[in-house]
């Protein structure tokens, strides 16, 4: 379901989506507080991180997750040093790998989210593995379509703190 709304979007309605979302996310007090923050690098069916990444406050180190295995590492990111990874997703290159536990925020895709923030995933467990080593803030961002009432997690399943959906505004999640 959420595959095929995804389709109906036209490219205005994406920009616009993810210029609001990630204009929300700057204006969280936990955002603004971060020192280190991990994003992502979206896919094409994911809310867009292209022009956020073009912006960013200079007052923050930023991360990239690069896939390694069955886990996900962490690597500075730097515009120079992307190549195209695992799952087609532009990952950084290098060893300089960072401790889960030096990130303050991270910035978390997902299929789906719930108003409790647990969140549907691609089904690989990745950010789930990681989240559950963070004590890092959490922030779930998604157009307002992929916000439902309730997703069946399960006990791996790690929720994020906060979700930013489209045209909802930010919703609390259980983490925490």
């Amino acid at each position: 379901m959420m595959r095929t709304r995804k389709t109906l979007l036209d490219n205005t309605e994406r920009r616009m989506a993810a210029e609001r979302v990630f204009a929300t996310l700057r204006s969280m007090a936990a955002f603004m507080m971060a020192d280190n923050v991990l994003l992502y690098h979206s896919l094409p069916d994911e809310l867009s991180t292209r022009e956020f990444f073009d912006s960013l406050p200079s007052d923050k180190h930023y991360y990239l997750p690069r896939v390694n295995g069955l886990d996900l590492e962490i690597l500075p990111y730097e515009k120079s040093r992307l190549h195209l990874g695992a799952f087609r997703i532009e990952e950084p290159d290098g060893d300089d790998t960072v401790d889960i536990d030096s990130i303050d925020l991270i910035v978390v895709p997902a299929v789906a989210y719930d108003r409790r923030g647990n969140r549907l995933g691609r089904g690989k467990g990745y950010y789930d593995r990681l989240l559950s080593r963070s004590r890092a803030i959490t922030v779930g961002v998604c157009y307002g379509f992929q916000l439902v009432d309730e997703i069946d997690a399960e006990e791996h399943d790690i929720p994020v703190d906060f979700v930013i959906a489209d045209g909802a505004g930010i919703v609390r999640g259980r983490r925490r």
